[in-house]
């Protein structure tokens, strides 16, 4: 069977989404296009702004830095690389691969880690809250951690936006989890075009976010990319509300395809519709942590980072 975009090559990838049948070349051509239609869309990155790409070393981030890589000066690019810290997933086999692939597309590369910027791997954290019998997901702490790395780095960098990898099915998980803890401020943050509540903060943006996660796959794997072995264990063994999300929408998309894009068009428009009336209710600033100097929510004194070492009881660096 012919692709259906160039009639010429031979179709091997079906997207149900679309019902195309497509060939390599216009499956990567069409996954490429639907990002700078994005970014275009909302205006996210301007041809002479510095972008730091967040590069976890899996299918997502290698797509978001090839794709990036084509599309955006690659002398404006930086790209970043946190190891965690988790025993059997972290291997130095796999940063020297993401080395490896980021050189070959001509991006400056850091890599760094949760222990060098704040004292203790992802492990420690989890263990020191398991001694006080605390039931605090891994996926907190990685997250809190991972999100204050980055900026932290995007800050010291002059970079001008932060990308990141989340692709459609992590937004749409997102979008959900907000609207089932009724979080109306962190919903609209996960428009476009939310606003950016401090200073202190480099915007992020997310490229791939109308990418559906399989298609990621598909293309790190028509690029030649070297998928890692292992999936991060907490995952399975610490299940969050998002990994169970996650499972309830593979469900939703394989009896009805498309429907996780139908989910996130239609919360943008709404989104789009009621941002500013929302943001002018906002304060200018958000409060700063009298620990550790970042920003905090609004009505608290202490950030969410410096609440949790405190319960766990480490020692560790706030800068």
């Amino acid at each position: 069977m012919k692709c259906d975009v160039c009639g010429v090559r031979k179709a091997n990838i079906y997207q149900p989404h679309t019902g195309l049948r497509l060939c390599k070349e216009c499956f990567m051509r069409n996954i490429v296009k639907r990002v700078k239609e994005e970014l275009i869309k909302y205006k996210l990155i301007k041809p002479n702004e510095k972008v730091l790409l967040a590069i976890s070393g899996g299918k997502d981030s290698f797509t978001l830095l090839d794709v990036m890589s084509k599309i955006h000066d690659t002398e404006k690019l930086v790209a970043l690389t946190i190891i965690e810290g988790i025993h059997g997933y972290n291997r130095e086999s796999e940063v020297c691969r993401i080395k490896k692939y980021v050189r070959e597309r001509g991006v400056d590369h850091i890599v760094t880690s949760f222990k060098e910027y704040s004292g203790y791997t992802l492990d420690e954290y989890v263990k020191a809250a398991d001694s006080k019998s605390l039931r605090i997901s891994p996926c907190t702490f990685c997250g809190i951690l991972r999100r204050r790395v980055i900026n932290a780095y995007a800050r010291e960098l002059g970079m001008d936006k932060v990308a990141t990898a989340h692709n459609l099915d992590d937004e749409v998980q997102t979008v959900l989890m907000n609207i089932l803890r009724g979080d109306l401020i962190r919903l609209i943050q996960t428009h476009p075009k939310g606003p950016k509540l401090s200073k202190h903060f480099v915007r992020k943006v997310k490229p791939l976010r109308k990418i559906y996660e399989w298609e990621t796959a598909v293309y790190a794997y028509f690029s030649g990319f070297e998928f890692q072995e292992t999936e991060c264990p907490f995952i399975t063994t610490r299940p969050s509300l998002r990994a169970k999300l996650r499972e309830y929408l593979y469900t939703l998309e394989k009896v009805s395809p498309g429907s996780l894009l139908n989910i996130l068009n239609t919360i943008d428009e709404l989104l789009g519709g009621v941002i500013n009336d929302v943001v002018k209710h906002l304060p200018k600033e958000l409060p700063l942590c009298i620990k550790c100097g970042e920003p905090t929510a609004l009505n608290r004194k202490v950030c969410k980072f410096c609440e949790l070492i405190d319960m766990i009881g480490l020692d560790t660096k706030r800068r």
